[in-house]
């Protein structure tokens, strides 16, 4: 691991998770708790199999994850967080906020998993109505649906399906980001390719309001 040789906070900090690859391992693993290697392969696309073995290697030796062997029927080597490790949450939730805009416009062949959504919606969506009774949106933007469930003043994320929700979102996953956080119109993400099942209302009760693309001038880009 290499050192900026610096006697400042940043830089040490930035020795140890600064490099390539290390803070989405850390993200990986704030989302989905415990993983094998092979679900950190799968969430990490585009790593060099040499370059994961190598950066859990340097998070285990800086005491910021842990391994251990599972029993039976999983007999597998699990990787997880350290309570020093679980302390990097809020800097992968600020980095997450101050990245959420760059999501307007994705790259051409961005890889997406639906998980990596969990995180910018939880900043961002609170229950609006929360006399009401609870609801649920499912939101399919990707290989693993996610589900909101809305009630009390909040708004639980987790992956997974019910059989009949109040709501569904189905379409490319800056459709439903910018739908959900009401940075693009409904109706504008629809003529794009989104589906829509269920009443509006559902959605309005966790939008942030006003329309975000208006206050602050964003263009969400919608895909050709």
């Amino acid at each position: 691991m290499r050192s900026y040789g610096q006697y400042c906070a940043v830089a040490k900090a930035l020795d140890v998770v600064g490099d390539r690859w290390t803070l989405l391992i850390v993200r990986e693993l704030l989302a989905r708790g415990a993983c094998r290697y092979t679900d950190l392969r799968d969430g990490l696309p585009g790593i060099a199999t040499n370059l994961l073995v190598d950066r859990l290697r340097e998070l285990e030796q800086a005491g910021i994850l842990s391994r251990e062997a599972a029993p039976p029927p999983i007999a597998t080597t699990l990787f997880q967080l350290t309570v020093r490790g679980q302390e990097l949450r809020l800097v992968v939730e600020e980095l997450a906020r101050w990245g959420t805009s760059y999501l307007d416009d994705p790259g051409a062949g961005d890889a997406f998993r639906g998980r990596w959504l969990v995180l910018p919606l939880q900043l961002r969506l609170r229950d609006r109505q929360p006399d009401l009774p609870p609801v649920t949106i499912e939101v399919r933007a990707g290989d693993d649906p996610l589900l909101l469930e809305v009630g009390g003043g909040a708004v639980g994320i987790r992956q997974g399906s019910v059989p009949d929700p109040d709501a569904m979102l189905t379409g490319a996953p800056q459709l439903v980001f910018g739908v959900l956080t009401g940075r693009l119109r409904l109706a504008d993400a629809r003529a794009a390719g989104l589906q829509y099942v269920g009443d509006p209302e559902v959605l309005r009760r966790v939008q942030p309001e006003p329309l975000r693309a208006e206050a602050d001038g964003h263009q969400v880009a919608t895909p050709k």
